[in-house]
């Protein structure tokens, strides 16, 4: 099997600034995409993480470092640019890995960050499912 370095993006977000919220935001961003990638941490090179600046009660690297595996995946938070308007309390991560090549990334947008990319959204990942079941 060939593998490639692939880049997967994904969102988030949280209804408060707070360690618990935090947490358990980013922790359902990476369960959904070690799941939907079939994605082991020993596979990942790099996760930056970005967080609107209003958000600064944990680091999300540290959340992720918490996880098996994940204490020797090289990573980064940074502080995501303002932009008037743009959407708050959003968690955002660029991760590179290795990935089979005939395995599709698969972007993980959830609940309010789903609406930065509808087109990678969980609903269209489902209507795309549904469409090959039942063409099978």
């Amino acid at each position: 099997m060939d593998w490639q370095m692939r880049a997967i993006r994904g969102a988030t977000t949280v209804a408060e600034n707070s360690v618990e919220a935090i947490t358990e935001a980013v922790t359902e961003l990476i369960d959904e995409l070690e799941q939907r990638n079939k994605l082991r941490p020993t596979e990942i090179l790099s996760v930056t993480f970005s967080v609107t600046r209003d958000l600064d009660a944990i680091f999300p690297a540290a959340i992720a470092r918490s996880r098996p595996l994940w204490d020797s995946v090289a990573m980064l938070d940074v502080q995501q640019m303002h932009v008037e308007g743009s959407l708050q309390h959003c968690i955002r991560f660029l991760i590179h890995a290795y990935l089979p090549n005939s395995a599709p990334v698969q972007h993980i947008y959830l609940r309010q960050a789903a609406k930065l990319r509808p087109d990678w959204g969980l609903e269209k990942l489902q209507t795309s499912q549904h469409a090959v079941k039942s063409k099978v």
